[in-house]
């Protein structure tokens, strides 16, 4: 080794020894990078649950026959659906318009008469739909439940001889998530968001505070090299990034059931070139921004869209097709898709290689541009 090249990792390492040094000092720092992630994933994974758990229902019951309290006590005893009756439809959509209730069923007359002559009976239906995701649910569990009864009134129609026929049967095998837990679906895209929100403001704050503070210009009077002073600056950021993953990763299996099926190595890589690219991104806010508060808002300004549009919640296939494009630039959307395909699909290098190539690529551009922007900063 050159004497040059050693004399610059030996300050780089000083530089790193400094960071970590000052960040381990300040109280409000280890708490931003070490505890409030921890906080945050824990109340976003229980917050963060699209599964139907209780649907009010008011019962409009204009038949008040034998068949139609049958219907009404079977709802109720699905579980899923609390249900009371209400006299009208007027009283069944005020309570929709106040949001005492979220579905509201309208059995007509004749229906019990209807059903014991074999005739087909139309149940209406109304459900708030400003609730998509509710909306959704309740629906398809009343279009399940209407589903069974049909077919136990069918079956029970049907002579004796006529039970031993063929009959065609599905028997799906759900895989990865056999129970459909939301929270297995979301916390790994919760802690690839926390990661980014955690990186990319530290860096650009701790930067802005160098500026703001003068120790900036202190540094620019010795002979450190630009490129070794913004590896300084952001490598202790990477070290406490990987340790937030480590956490995020031991919480969501302890507490929310997130399995580990992949290889761990593969996701440690991942996670390294995933923070590449946020601490990228926290220069660049960092170097175009003079004050702490600038930089503040700044990195918000970058990170709310970067978790709106990462498919977090929303696939990004079923985004409109102008927004689809901004999602290539969005480093997130690829670290989720491999944070998923990993975790819960078990996945290895050679399947996540294409989302990888494409965080590479972003983590070399958004460098390049922070190694621009520093330089000119520094000038």
């Amino acid at each position: 080794m050159s004497p040059g090249a050693a004399s610059a990792l030996s300050t780089l390492f000083a530089l790193i020894r400094k960071e970590l040094l000052q960040a381990l000092r300040d109280k409000r720092m280890m708490a931003v990078v070490l505890a409030i992630p921890i906080v945050q994933l824990t109340l976003l994974g229980f917050a963060a649950n699209l599964e139907l758990q209780r649907a009010h229902t008011v019962i409009v019951d204009d038949d008040r026959s034998a068949r139609s309290r049958e219907l009404a006590r079977g709802l109720s005893a699905e579980g899923t659906f609390v249900t009371r009756d209400v006299a009208t439809v007027d009283e069944a959509m005020d309570a929709l318009r106040s949001n005492d209730a979220t579905v509201a069923l309208v059995i007509p007359r004749g229906f019990g008469r209807d059903v014991e002559a074999g005739v087909p009976v139309a149940l209406q239906v109304l459900v708030d739909g400003s609730d998509p995701t509710g909306s959704v649910a309740a629906s398809a569990a009343l279009e399940q439940y209407a589903s069974r009864v049909s077919l136990r009134e069918a079956l029970a129609r049907l002579p004796a001889s006529a039970g031993r026929a063929p009959r065609v049967t599905l028997e799906p095998r759900l895989l990865y998530n056999p129970s459909l837990k939301s929270r297995v679906y979301i916390v790994p895209a919760t802690g690839a968001s926390i990661l980014l929100i955690v990186t990319a403001i530290i860096t650009a704050m701790g930067l802005a505070r160098e500026r703001e503070v003068g120790t900036m210009e202190q540094l620019l009077v010795t002979p450190i090299h630009p490129m070794v002073l913004m590896a300084g600056k952001t490598i202790p950021y990477a070290i406490f990034g990987l340790l937030d993953q480590a956490v995020i990763l031991v919480v969501g299996n302890v507490v929310f059931d997130v399995p580990l099926r992949g290889p761990i190595p593969v996701l440690m890589l991942s996670a390294v070139v995933y923070l590449t690219s946020t601490l990228g991104l926290g220069l660049v806010v960092g170097a175009l921004s003079r004050t702490q508060q600038q930089a503040l808002m700044g990195a918000f300004f970058i990170i709310l869209p970067a978790i709106l549009l990462s498919g977090m919640m929303t696939p990004v296939e079923a985004m409109p097709g102008w927004v689809q494009p901004i999602t290539w630039v969005n480093p997130a959307r690829y670290y989720i898709e491999i944070l998923r395909s990993i975790l819960l699909r078990g996945a290895g290098l050679e399947d996540i290689a294409r989302p990888l190539a494409h965080l590479a690529g972003l983590a070399i551009a958004f460098m390049a541009l922070a190694v621009v922007r520093f330089k000119r900063a520094l000038g």
